[in-house]
């Protein structure tokens, strides 16, 4: 554990941004004794996107929400979280190999 140097008091946040920009926060913090802070009542933000469906695909997407008794479309964000989370985890799992761009891989002759 090192020894932290006095943590200042300021006055507004003016002050306080530009001493944070001026000085290191470990040299007033001792980041070994961080703990994980969980706030459950924060919702993500969110952007709005448009993006374009098969009709077929949609017509399902609205079928299965309605079994589900959801919104279509907080089911879609379900589905995509559920399969980025699969893929992450697979990925860490698995070396992936990269291919080579097409330019590089042509023997010269």
């Amino acid at each position: 554990m090192r020894t932290s140097k006095k943590m200042p008091k300021f006055s507004d946040e003016d002050r306080e941004r530009g001493f944070w920009s001026r000085n290191d926060s470990t040299d007033y913090l001792d980041y070994s004794r961080a703990r994980k802070a969980l706030f459950p009542n924060l919702k993500p933000s969110t952007k709005t996107i448009s993006i374009r469906l098969p009709e077929g695909l949609l017509v399902r997407l609205k079928l299965a929400a309605n079994k589900r008794d959801i919104p279509y479309q907080s089911l879609l964000k379900i589905y995509l979280s559920e399969m980025l989370d699969r893929e992450s985890s697979n990925t860490n799992r698995t070396v992936s190999r990269v291919r080579k761009p097409a330019s590089q891989s042509k023997t010269k002759g």
